[in-house]
């Protein structure tokens, strides 16, 4: 539900990295759930692996939104530099007014506006560390279960 919950936000802000991130978190999420309730030890190694690349994903975007490492929160780098998208946190952040102010000349369909953004309770960069932080928690959390599940099913009683 988490990650579902992530991708939708993901989404709205046209992030291509964490989308497909998101996307292959899910599908490997079905596996170890799989793996863990039909007792395939190949899909928990499958999903312990996962969750390892995951955590250091999440660490990674930690950074990113951080400024940490020469890392720029920025910079297009989530979406591939293919558009200038950004998180959608940081315009719809709790508490946070919009205020778009029209740019002088024609407004045609493809004109650009300035939007400000004022009164924010949290900055979106925050936002984007607290998810980042509880999906790590989540996944831990749902690793060490499963790895617990699958070791009570192989000892002998």
């Amino acid at each position: 539900m988490v990650a579902l919950e992530r991708q939708v936000f993901d989404f709205l802000g046209y992030q291509w990295a964490p989308i497909l991130a998101n996307f292959f978190h899910i599908l490997v999420v079905i596996l170890g759930l799989f793996g863990t309730i039909q007792y395939r030890p190949r899909y928990i190694v499958v999903y312990t692996v996962w969750t390892a690349v995951w955590v250091a994903w999440n660490v990674f975007i930690i950074c990113f939104y951080l400024d940490v490492g020469g890392l720029s929160k920025d910079s297009d780098l989530l979406t591939f530099n293919i558009s200038a998208h950004h998180s959608w946190w940081s315009e719809h952040g709790p508490g946070c007014v919009r205020k778009e102010i029209p740019s002088s000349g024609e407004r045609g369909a493809d004109t650009q506006s300035y939007i400000s953004i004022m009164g924010c309770l949290l900055e979106y960069q925050y936002i984007e560390v607290l998810h980042c932080g509880f999906q790590i928690l989540t996944s831990e959390n749902v690793a060490c279960l499963s790895t617990l599940n699958h070791s009570l099913k192989t000892t002998p009683v």
